[in-house]
């Protein structure tokens, strides 16, 4: 294993930095972890969602990624423009990008069939029920317009533009009234299926198209349509410009711990106005988020970077190298193995219940599925990156 990461190590350019690539890598591995349990009724406390205001590990997940990809463009772009790439044509290739990850969003919630049920109908049940919005369309979106923000603006207005759409989007949901199915005009709530977030995606998009179709009173997408406004990766666009502004690495962790803590502490002195919550991604989130989020690049940033302890984060590069086709791997493979029938159960639940012959406590027989299900998937994702197959969408 020390040999293994050793080469995976020793072929990364010497003077690139790894942390931004591991964390990316750690980001995704942590995605898929806690999204194919054996059981959902199985998990332990650090890989569930809250039930709805607070936060857990699991809750930083999504926006991590959504951090990383601002810090991303911001380097990437940086890098293009360097090469006498246009603006013209960068923007041009993001589009063309949003379009690819929206579509790939679609394709992952329509692939699927039920065979073991012979009433299923895959036009009725999936394609006509579509879930417009999901993971990779609301990175699709949120990479165009940080994109364009980058492109056009300067990092001060960046800056002011991200405080702006926290306070919009704070003030609509305390402030504008919507009327609930039974006529009652409300506002100002925070609730599961009554806030205006949750009003703006049923009559928009309508119930059938949504994540949680029979939430009440209203339908709601936690990656809805108003949501996705607060959920900019303009924090991370902002701190990616520093980096390149500061060269020394040690002042670059001190300031972001510094900077983090105090968007934590904001955070939570802003909660009993807008209480933390990832499904609404309220401005208080975004806070919470984006503070550790940069507090965990600066430690990523320490160990890998400044101290050179480095061999750990091998099996996150290989990950973070084609976070997307890994993502899309574990989308498919995940569906495969509950639609595959096997005697009376699914592929999924006979190797399940094998674990489980071995590891008589459910929860950890749940949690040893998922660290299956990451081996099985490393052995892909390694394959492809020693090969040279990178997929950038």
């Amino acid at each position: 294993m020390r040999q293994h990461c050793a080469e995976i190590i020793n072929k990364l350019p010497s003077h690139r930095l790894m942390a931004l690539d591991v964390m990316r890598g750690l980001t995704i591995t942590a995605m898929i972890l806690v999204n194919n349990p054996g059981s959902w009724g199985a998990m332990y406390w650090p890989l569930k969602h809250a039930q709805w205001h607070g936060w857990t590990p699991t809750d930083l997940i999504f926006p991590f990624f959504i951090f990383i990809v601002g810090m991303s463009i911001t380097l990437s772009v940086k890098n293009l423009r360097a090469k006498g790439v246009s603006d013209q044509h960068i923007l041009k290739a993001g589009v063309i990008r949003t379009i690819k990850l929206i579509a790939l969003g679609w394709f992952l919630a329509l692939f699927y069939y039920n065979f073991r049920d012979p009433s299923f109908s895959w036009l009725d049940d999936k394609l006509l029920q579509l879930r417009v919005l999901g993971v990779l369309q609301r990175i699709g979106l949120v990479y165009l317009v940080a994109l364009c923000c980058y492109l056009y603006l300067s990092p001060k207005k960046i800056a002011i533009t991200c405080i702006a759409l926290l306070f919009f989007y704070g003030a609509a949901m305390l402030y504008i009234p919507y009327t609930l199915p039974n006529g009652e005009v409300v506002s100002g709530l925070w609730l599961h299926g009554n806030n205006l977030s949750a009003f703006i995606d049923n009559a928009v998009l309508g119930s059938h198209h949504l994540y949680y179709a029979n939430a009440k009173p209203l339908p709601f997408d936690p990656e809805g349509l108003f949501s996705t406004l607060p959920a900019s990766a303009l924090s991370g666009m902002l701190t990616a410009v520093y980096l390149t502004k500061q060269p020394d690495l040690k002042k670059q962790a001190r300031t972001l711990i510094l900077l983090g803590a105090l968007a934590v502490i904001a955070s939570y002195a802003i909660a009993p106005i807008t209480p933390i919550n990832k499904a609404l991604w309220t401005p208080s989130y975004v806070l919470l988020s984006s503070g550790l989020a940069a507090i965990f690049y600066a430690l990523c940033s320490a160990i890998l970077d400044i101290y050179k302890l480095r061999s750990w984060g091998a099996p996150f590069i290989v990950f973070g190298a084609n976070a997307i086709l890994f993502f899309m791997f574990a989308g498919v493979f995940a569906r495969l193995l509950i639609m595959i029938p096997l005697g009376d159960s699914s592929l999924k639940g006979s190797i399940y219940g094998l674990i489980q012959l071995v590891i008589s406590n459910d929860h950890l027989a749940s949690f040893s599925f998922s660290l299956l299900f990451l081996v099985v998937s490393y052995g892909v994702m390694y394959s492809c990156y020693r090969k040279g197959i990178f997929w950038k969408v």
